[in-house]
């Protein structure tokens, strides 16, 4: 059902007024001084950050800076400086070839940092640190120029992903439930073909389909995974099997049903990001989305 805000701000996008909207409202939240992060998350909950601020308003949401604008310019001084002991310390102690992409030197400084040198934490659901951090790191090269940030904003979205573990069987089972809901007919053909299980959800839930749906698409939906809705994952996941149900509908087994799915046609990947959150968004509650109450 649609709320007054709703009407207003479909009239507004048809007009091609809801970005100046959304834009004017974000900068008077960071005119309060200090940031709301509570509105903040809202803001985000409900809205697509504009490009132009997402990399600061990413920041204070991971808290890599503070509430304080006015403190901006010196821990983000200092996050530099912990980021060249870090990159000098991985290069000294010889944890990384240094001539190696860059992405897997920011791993090492990572892994480093996190004194993680034993076997995954959960090896239930299959998570690994550089299967999360790599990708994420690629894509987040793409959209920022400034190394500094793209390594604290992975570090923070590779934590929320480690904290995100315990619940990785309720996104799956948001997935199932959804998606029958949704488009029973393709729900009733994958459990048909014993396909089901052949998606790689746990995959695409760990790197926040990084490397999955591109660099243009994947930030509308990071807005939401920092504002600390993790579920909307579930929604992507679920969107993105049915934009392709005309193929998979054809998959007569699971191999070929994965094939599919690791073929997403680059036209689709806008769509399916859009869809997801639309889905989410009038199918859930945005402002109660954690999976586990702390």
């Amino acid at each position: 059902m649609a709320d007054e805000r709703n009407f207003r701000s479909s009239y507004y996008e048809k007009v091609g007024c809801r970005g100046v909207e959304e834009k004017k409202s974000l900068e008077i939240l960071m005119k309060e001084k200090p940031w709301d992060r509570v509105k903040l998350k809202q803001f985000c909950l409900r809205f697509m950050v504009p490009a132009a601020y997402r990399n600061l308003v990413w920041k204070v949401l991971l808290d890599i800076l503070p509430v304080y604008a006015e403190s901006h310019k010196f821990v983000m001084e200092q996050r530099k400086k912990q980021y060249g002991d870090l990159l000098y310390a991985v290069d000294m102690l010889e944890l990384v070839d240094m001539s190696a992409p860059r992405t897997q030197i920011l791993l090492a400084m990572w892994l480093l940092e996190n004194e993680e040198r034993k076997p995954p934490l959960f090896p239930e659901t299959n998570f690994n640190s550089a299967d999360t951090f790599i990708p994420i790191a690629k894509t987040l090269v793409e959209l920022y120029d400034n190394e500094v940030d793209v390594y604290w904003i992975c570090k923070s979205l590779t934590e929320i992903v480690r904290g995100m573990q315990k619940d990785v069987l309720k996104l799956k089972e948001g997935f199932q439930s959804m998606l029958e809901k949704e488009d029973v007919e393709l729900f009733n053909h994958l459990v048909e073909i014993n396909a089901l299980d052949v998606l790689p959800l746990t995959k695409w839930f760990n790197c926040c389909f990084a490397g999955v749906l591109d660099d243009t698409s994947l930030p509308k939906i990071w807005d939401k995974v920092c504002s600390g809705a993790p579920k909307i994952l579930s929604f992507v996941a679920v969107m993105l099997v049915i934009t392709l149900r005309r193929s998979i509908l054809k998959a007569a087994n699971g191999d070929e049903v994965l094939k599919c799915v690791l073929e997403i046609p680059e036209q689709c990947e806008e769509v399916v990001a859009n869809k997801a959150i639309e889905l989410w968004q009038y199918g859930a509650q945005p402002q109660s989305d954690q999976l586990a109450k702390k």
